[in-house]
């Protein structure tokens, strides 16, 4: 299916917010939009509509579009959904068996990110490889739960600033350090099909991150550079 135009802006825009490029209050206003873009003005009111739905943009009559302020307390909230919606594809997933291939591609993520850790501090040249293994270990397991509602669910929480598996928060080795150890810990428990123990490790495992984030969300609105945010 091809993307329309429409879609494309709303990916971008929608980027922007999340990723702190454009932030909390800053208006949005079709014209300087719509040339920034490259684009006529009909895409980018039809795209402001829909993150308004997202509740990522606020309307306001005769002032048009900003962008909608998040405290810690919103974002928490977020994380506690996230934590139940993830702990429910771990359970599936220990429940239907890890297939071979993979279990092969999560144990890769593991030595991944234990190549990552294994020098006891925290490299800023690594948080994008660990990002991307995070990511992908989640992705696996959301997956393998075989219900495309826990994807759905999932994607909803990451629709929200400072939620996403790519949302780090790069400072406390300690931290990093327990989560990925979650991380293995949750392999265990999906190799030994152990359904109840999985979800059980999924679900403090992100709403650890949950409380992390919230705990140190200054260092969040203070940088606005989407790379700050909790090891979920």
């Amino acid at each position: 299916m091809m993307r329309t135009r429409s879609q494309d802006v709303t990916e971008i825009l929608r980027g922007w917010i999340l990723n702190g490029t454009v932030p909390a209050g800053e208006r949005l206003e079709e014209v300087p939009l719509a040339a920034r873009l490259g684009v006529s003005r009909t895409p980018v009111r039809a795209a402001l509509t829909l993150l308004a739905t997202e509740r990522l943009v606020d309307y306001q009559p005769k002032r048009g579009y900003a962008v909608r302020s998040f405290g810690a307390q919103d974002v928490f909230a977020a994380y506690e959904v996230r934590a139940a919606i993830e702990g429910l594809a771990c359970r599936l997933a220990a429940a239907r068996g890890v297939p071979d291939a993979v279990a092969a591609a999560l144990r890769g993520c593991l030595a991944d990110g234990d190549r990552i850790l294994a020098g006891g501090r925290l490299d800023p040249a690594e948080l994008q490889p660990y990002q991307a293994m995070n990511e992908s270990f989640h992705d696996a397991i959301i997956s393998l739960s075989g219900n495309p509602w826990v994807e759905r669910f999932v994607r909803q929480t990451h629709a929200i600033p400072f939620v996403s598996d790519r949302v780090i928060l790069w400072h406390d080795y300690g931290v990093i350090r327990r989560s990925h150890d979650d991380h293995h810990r949750i392999l265990a428990a999906l190799l030994a099909r152990d359904p109840a123990r999985a979800e059980d490790l999924m679900r403090e495992h992100v709403y650890f991150a949950g409380l992390f984030l919230r705990d140190n969300f200054h260092r969040i609105r203070s940088q606005q550079t989407g790379q700050a945010g909790a090891s979920g």
